[in-house]
């Protein structure tokens, strides 16, 4: 499928709880909403990124990647955007420097995972997050 990290996959959900979603909606019909509706009540924490949003569900959101404080310590950055976006939110989030850049199902950009790993952080590809948590039924 792709060659980044995605047989680590389990090692990073277990590992890593602190989700920053990019393209968060507020619409409930939404899988940004859904997803990440899930991962709360999995027990991570979600920073949500939606220069529209004031709140997600009660949660303080953030207009971008660089105006969550570093010392959040986010470790995964989920991106729900279209895939030509995803470099300039790979460029925002080594800013805030995540251990793990995830694109959502239908997220490709090998552009973005490169400047990703090129920073450090593990890339994790056109993978549902959810989907992948849902398997390790924990």
């Amino acid at each position: 499928m792709d060659t980044y990290d995605s047989a680590r996959i389990p090692e990073i959900l277990k590992s890593f709880r602190k989700v920053a979603v990019v393209g968060i909606s507020d619409k409930p019909d939404r899988d940004s909403y859904r997803v990440s509706k899930f991962l709360v009540e999995k027990g991570y924490k979600i920073y949500p990124v939606n220069p529209a949003l004031k709140e997600w569900n009660g949660i303080r959101a953030y207009p971008d990647l660089r105006s969550i404080p570093k010392s959040e310590g986010i470790e995964i950055v989920d991106i729900f955007r279209k895939s030509e976006a995803v470099p300039e939110i790979v460029r925002e989030a080594v800013t805030i420097s995540p251990k793990v850049i995830w694109m959502q199902e239908g997220v490709v950009s090998n552009e973005g995972a490169e400047m990703a790993r090129k920073n450090g952080m593990m890339v994790v590809m056109d993978h549902c997050i959810m989907k992948e948590r849902a398997k390790l039924q924990a």
